[in-house]
């Protein structure tokens, strides 16, 4: 029988919750890909949808979504989910685990999505504050030749 801890974080209040579900509740989980939104019914919000956007194991493996399939798989990283790097262009063959969400995984992280509907639309009987577009904006000379600077200079190498 499958057994999860859900992490579930609210990106407009900076909070998260943590719960475990089990049962029926677990199994509507499984076969589930890593970025899939689902409803948050599932999850026992009453509110919103939710999606999931990471997991582990039981040792401890990470979930990666772009290795397809559920199982442990040794890939070359150099970044992301599952490496750190300890100098400047490393890369290193590390065990992560695929996407789908399985009896294995462990604990799987969600992130509560806005609905669409409670999203403001403008309407055309609203006016706009914005400039129109044929009204072209003048920048100072100074402020262009500081911009190009700033844009040719070369980011220095770390790990030198």
């Amino acid at each position: 029988m499958a057994k999860f801890k859900l992490i579930v974080s609210d990106p407009s209040t900076g909070k998260s919750s943590v719960s475990e579900v089990e049962g029926a509740r677990a199994q509507a989980l499984i076969g589930r890909s890593l970025g899939e939104v689902i409803d948050g019914s599932v999850l026992g919000i009453t509110h919103g949808k939710a999606l999931i956007s990471g997991g582990c194991d039981k040792n401890g493996i990470p979930m990666r979504a772009d290795v397809h399939g559920g199982a442990k798989k040794y890939i070359v990283l150099s970044s992301g989910p599952g490496f750190r790097s300890t100098r400047h262009g490393e890369r290193r063959r590390k065990l992560i685990r695929g996407r789908i969400i399985s009896d294995e995984t462990f604990q799987i992280n969600f992130r509560l999505q806005k609905d669409a509907e409670t999203l403001e639309k403008p309407t055309a009987a609203q006016p706009t504050t914005e400039p129109s577009p044929m009204v072209e904006k003048k920048s100072k000379p100074e402020e262009t030749a500081t911009k190009k600077a700033k844009e040719t200079k070369k980011p220095s190498k770390k790990g030198k």
